[in-house]
C-alpha cells in the first residue's frame, strides 16, 4: 500500500489519552490555567551535571536537566554518584542526549551501537528513563527545498516512492533513504533487550536529518518496531521549515511522545535574522503546542534546548509563560 502526505496535508485527528513512560493521565473535568502549569516537568540540556550545575538550574526553578555526553563514556559509578546528589537536591536528570548514532554506514554502525549500549546504562545509573537517539543520517546529494518536500512511501517496506516535484532528480536521495530505513531495522531492535532490562526508553527525535520529514512517516518508522521501548523524542521547532506546525506533528504522534524539546524556529527568516531564536521570538505556535500536548494526554517532560544565551531563570519563565498558553 502506498500512503501520501504533503505539507499540504491535514490530517484530522482525535485525542490520544494513554499511558506512556514520563506521562500521567490529565485531571478529569477542564484543564485550568491552573492546573496546566502543573502539568509538565522542565528541565534544560547541560553536559554531564555535576552538583554545581545541579544546585544552578534547581535554584531557577527547574526540576532537573537532559545530560549531553557529547560522545563521552559516562561511568556509572559516576552517574549513580550524580544520581544520588540530584536525588537530595529534589531533582532528576531524567534523560541522556546520546544524539547522532551512524547505523547506516556499515564501517561505523557497532561502534556507534556499543556506544549506545553504553549510553543506556549510563542513563540507568542516572535514574533516567529515556536516551534520545538519533539513528542516522544522509545528505550529500540533490534534495528538495524543505518546504517543498512531498512524500509518498510504501507502509509495508517505508521506503520512500515520491520525495518532491521533479522527482527523478532525487533518487539518489531515495536510495540513501531506503537503505537507511532497513539499516535502522536491523540495529534499532538490538537495543530493544537491552532498553527493557534497564527501564530505559529509547526516544528517537526527529531531527534535520533529511529521514522522516513529515509527521506520518516518522509515526510510522516508530510504529515499525512494534515496541513500548522504542518511542518518540518530539522538538517542537526542527521541522517548522518542513511547512507542517508543531502542532500538527504532536496530534498526529500521539501518545507515541515520551518526551518534548521546546525551542523556538523563525521560518524563512529575512537576512540579519536569527532562524534559531529564543524562546517566544519566532514562529512556534507555543499556545497550540501546549493544547496538542493536553489533548494527546502527554503530561511528561518539557526540556528547553537553545537560548542558551539567556540566564536560567529567564529561560525558566519563558517556559512557565508558554506553559500558561502565552
Amino acid at each position: 500500500m502506498i500512503h501520501k502526505q504533503t505539507r499540504r496535508h491535514f490530517l484530522k485527528t482525535t485525542a490520544v489519552a494513554g499511558a506512556v513512560v514520563g506521562t500521567t493521565p490529565l485531571p478529569e473535568g477542564p484543564a485550568t490555567a491552573e492546573t496546566k502549569k502543573q502539568t509538565f516537568s522542565k528541565a534544560v540540556i547541560v553536559p554531564p551535571p555535576d552538583e554545581n550545575k545541579l544546585k544552578e538550574i534547581r535554584d531557577a526553578g527547574f526540576d532537573g536537566v537532559e545530560a549531553s555526553l557529547s560522545g563521552k563514556l559516562v561511568d556509572p559509578k559516576e552517574a549513580a554518584r550524580i544520581k544520588g546528589i540530584a536525588d537530595s537536591l529534589g531533582v532528576r536528570v531524567h534523560t541522556v542526549l546520546r544524539g547522532w548514532a551512524n547505523f547506516n554506514d556499515p564501517q561505523k554502525a557497532q561502534e556507534d551501537f556499543d556506544y549506545t549500549v553504553a549510553t543506556i546504562r549510563a542513563a540507568q545509573s542516572y535514574g533516567s528513563d529515556a536516551i534520545l537517539l538519533v539513528p542516522g543520517r544522509v545528505g550529500g546529494m540533490p534534495l528538495p527545498e524543505k518546504w517543498g518536500f512531498t512524500v509518498e512511501f510504501d507502509e509495508k517496506t517505508g521506503h520512500l516512492t515520491q520525495v518532491g516535484d521533479g522527482d527523478s532528480e532525487y533518487d539518489d536521495y531515495k536510495v540513501a533513504h531506503n537503505q537507511a530505513w532497513d539499516a535502522f531495522q536491523e540495529w534499532v531492535p538490538k537495543l530493544i533487550p537491552i532498553a527493557k532490562e534497564t527501564g530505559v526508553v529509547v526516544a528517537i527525535e526527529n531531527v534535520w536529518s533529511n529521514l522522516f520529514n513529515t509527521p506520518e512517516h516518522f509515526k510510522h518508522f516508530i510504529e515499525s518496531f512494534d515496541s513500548p521501548w522504542v518511542r518518540a523524542y518530539y522538538d517542537v521547532a526542527n521541522h517548522m521549515a518542513y511547512g507542517r506546525p508543531a502542532e500538527e506533528w504532536i496530534r498526529t504522534l500521539g501518545d507515541l511522545i515520551v518526551k518534548v524539546h521546546i525551542k523556538d524556529y523563525q521560518v524563512k527568516p529575512a537576512e540579519g535574522q536569527n532562524e534559531w531564536p529564543n524562546l517566544r521570538e519566532g514562529s512556534v505556535n507555543f499556545p497550540e503546542v501546549i493544547n496538542a500536548l493536553h489533548e494527546v494526554g502527554y503530561t511528561g517532560w518539557l526540556t528547553i534546548e537553545g537560548s542558551g544565551g539567556l540566564p536560567y531563570p529567564e529561560q525558566f519563565e519563558r517556559l512557565q509563560t508558554i506553559i500558561a498558553g502565552g
